[in-house]
């Protein structure tokens, strides 16, 4: 019999005994286990996610305005290629000879003489903060103008290296190509002490000739540029040494040969590129990346884009490099 005493006496009486307790191994849920707790009700909200920009949007955005910005990839011929670690280009230092024979009589034997240039690829890279409401702007011309800045800064950086050096205080930087002041065996042609006539840029389309190869542009620094273009043909005329091409009015030419204008370039020198002979490998994975995390207390996106590039000479005797002093 159950305990009674657990109860009031009026109750047990009205109530009777208790039945026996449930022994089972299966635990009844109790009333209160089913009770919802309230809880409160809390909204998040999450910035959009870091996203990349697809393949033909980042050629129309940054692959094409530094094309179209940079006089490096203008004057060089420029390759597309997968991606790799380095670009190699094969080389004939000396070709095979020939010679005069008879009829029926052996052909001596000649072995051409091979070589290669190679650079492995170069990351150059580009970074830009905005705010997210020009991010999420949806004018295209809001776009075009963000990659138009990062593609402006890459071109710049580009020409730069191609037309500069990679060595400062004597120590070479492994992380930039080599640019034109660092090769070895290009034709150097001395102009005087003043840019006064045509002559040394005549020199330099012979020389290249003599190379085999034709110059297919000048390419000179802004101070140059000007005071080249206020030379005479000769003593007591008023006809410029500079002509214009009449296909492109805006350009310049100098003994036959346009000539390009870039800050890159060292005053002082003008350089005689043949196409070519200056090889700009440009890796196809190109990025525009957008990160909405790294500058989220200020409500700011950031924005990179990286481009992977191999400057290559293969023929450094065909390059000419014209100085003053």
């Amino acid at each position: 019999m159950p305990n009674l005493e657990s109860r009031s006496p009026w109750r047990a009486a009205r109530q009777g005994p208790r039945p026996p307790r449930r022994t089972s191994s299966v635990l009844r849920r109790r009333p209160f286990s089913c009770r919802r707790e309230a809880r409160h009700s809390v909204t998040m909200t999450t910035a959009a996610g870091n996203r990349a920009f697809l393949p033909e949007a980042i050629h129309q955005l940054i692959v094409e305005p530094v094309e179209q910005a940079s006089i490096a990839l203008q004057v060089s011929t420029v390759v597309n290629t997968g991606p790799a670690d380095s670009y190699r280009v094969p080389l004939i230092k000396a070709d095979p000879t020939a010679a005069w024979v008879g009829e029926g009589e052996e052909i001596p034997e000649s072995e051409a003489e091979f070589g290669e240039d190679s650079s492995r690829f170069h990351k150059l890279a580009g970074l830009t903060i905005i705010t997210r409401e020009l991010a999420e702007d949806s004018s295209p011309a809001a776009a075009s103008l963000v990659g138009q800045g990062l593609a402006r800064d890459i071109a710049k950086k580009l020409d730069l290296a191609f037309f500069g050096t990679r060595v400062e205080d004597d120590i070479p930087n492994p992380e930039q190509p080599r640019g034109l002041e660092d090769i070895v065996g290009v034709n150097a042609i001395a102009a005087g002490n003043a840019w006064a006539n045509s002559d040394p840029f005549v020199d330099a389309v012979y020389a290249a000739e003599a190379a085999g190869v034709s110059l297919t542009s000048f390419v000179a620094n802004p101070a140059d540029a000007l005071i080249l273009a206020k030379v005479k043909k000769a003593a007591g005329s008023n006809e410029p040494l500079l002509g214009n091409d009449p296909t492109q009015s805006t350009r310049r030419i100098l003994s036959g040969i346009p000539l390009r204008v870039s800050p890159a370039v060292k005053p002082g020198t003008v350089w005689g590129i043949p196409t070519g002979r200056t090889i700009a490998a440009v890796r196809d994975d190109t990025k525009l990346d957008i990160d909405r995390s790294v500058y989220f207390t200020s409500d700011r996106v950031a924005i990179r884009a990286t481009m992977r590039i191999g400057l290559l000479y293969p023929q450094p005797a065909a390059i000419q490099k014209i100085t003053l002093g």
